[in-house]
């Protein structure tokens, strides 16, 4: 019996493999964001952020947050996207966005800037307000 494992990035990926409705622009950036998340807990990174970070992580598996997936679709990754951003952002202020861009295969600041006032432009306020609480920020 030979049968593999999807890593959850990979069911990110998948998720969105043929996604292009309205807000694909930054939506597909998702799976990335994800990953940077990950891959900064391999990192020397100032021990404050390591909660904020394995909150957002944790946030994208929840099926039950804000915005659910399983309702929604890839809509419901709008508030996973924001929440990640806003924790890369706390990152970027103690170690710099060129810490981040050198643990990451994509444009990091244009990237974590333009998704996090996109979602913005379409999250309410009372949303923004709890998915920030949902991990205790």
């Amino acid at each position: 019996m030979n049968f593999q494992i999807k890593d959850f990035y990979d069911t990110l990926l998948e998720n969105l493999d043929k996604y292009d409705g309205e807000y694909e622009s930054f939506i597909n950036y998702g799976p990335n964001l994800f990953k940077l998340l990950c891959d900064l807990l391999n990192c020397e990174i100032d021990s404050s952020l390591r909660l904020p970070i394995c909150g957002a992580i944790a946030y994208y598996v929840t099926p039950d947050d804000v915005i659910s997936e399983q309702v929604y679709g890839p809509y419901g990754y709008i508030d996973d996207i924001y929440l990640a951003c806003y924790v890369l952002k706390m990152v970027a202020s103690k170690h710099g966005y060129a810490f981040l861009q050198e643990n990451s295969n994509f444009e990091v600041e244009p990237i974590v800037k333009e998704c996090e006032t996109k979602s913005l432009e379409i999250l309410k306020d009372e949303e923004v307000e709890s998915i920030i609480s949902y991990i205790g920020l």
